[in-house]
């Protein structure tokens, strides 16, 4: 399949052009618009199996439980595919690699990579206020992630720092801890840093600029009380 990354960084959607008899498989709810002759099929689990199972370790990593696999026909066919905050994309390609992935990052992959749920602890998800489960995918394939605001990658070759909030993927290759952000406790705190992801050996981070909870905080108080 082709892809194509459209209206970045604030407002991206990914088209892929579909050659004939080619799936692409879409967290649910992604799609904005699509061939006529494209067959969909909405199921637990990709690749491999896995059923209930597969579904229920997507909705621990912040997932949806149904995926869906959209199959184009003779001739092919594309689709459009959007995430839910708006922000950039970026286009991956696996070649036996493996990448860990945040809640919410996934958007599409071709049918040959394969997901899975990465275990951080309950101690580190604690800690940096993130979920205890991340989606690990893997395989041979392209994958589509998503960022809230720009999307932009850190090269890590020895240790680096990253706030818990900004991280969309990162290669399993890289080992990370729970850190505080400053010298001391007290910095930490007064600084507004808090704490912060330490990342050690060598690959990739991939960052985004905005911060869903900050975003979060900053918005509540201006939103009007239901009534």
């Amino acid at each position: 399949m082709d892809i194509k990354i459209e209206h970045g960084p604030g407002n991206a959607a990914a088209k892929i052009q579909l050659h004939p008899r080619e799936t692409v498989i879409a967290e649910g709810g992604a799609m904005i618009a699509m061939s006529s002759d494209l067959h969909v099929e909405t199921t637990t689990h990709n690749r491999g199996g896995g059923g209930i199972l597969k579904g229920l370790k997507r909705l621990l990593a912040g997932e949806s439980f149904f995926i869906n696999h959209f199959t184009s026909g003779d001739h092919g066919g594309n689709i459009i595919f959007a995430a839910d905050l708006p922000g950039d994309m970026m286009e991956y390609r696996l070649d036996g690699d493996t990448l860990i992935v945040q809640a919410g990052s996934f958007v599409c992959s071709s049918s040959e990579v394969t997901m899975d749920m990465s275990w951080q602890g309950f101690g580190k998800a604690f800690l940096s206020g993130e979920r205890a489960f991340w989606l690990k995918i893997g395989g041979h394939g392209q994958v589509v992630l998503s960022s809230f605001g720009a999307i932009y990658p850190v090269e890590v070759n020895g240790e680096y720092i990253v706030d818990t909030g900004h991280i969309v993927a990162f290669n399993e290759t890289l080992n990370f801890s729970v850190t505080k952000a400053g010298g001391s406790w007290m910095t930490a705190l007064l600084g507004g840093e808090g704490l912060v992801c330490k990342f050690q050996g060598q690959g990739t981070v991939w960052c985004q600029s905005h911060n869903e909870s900050t975003f979060g905080r900053a918005l509540g108080p201006l939103l009007k009380p239901r009534s």
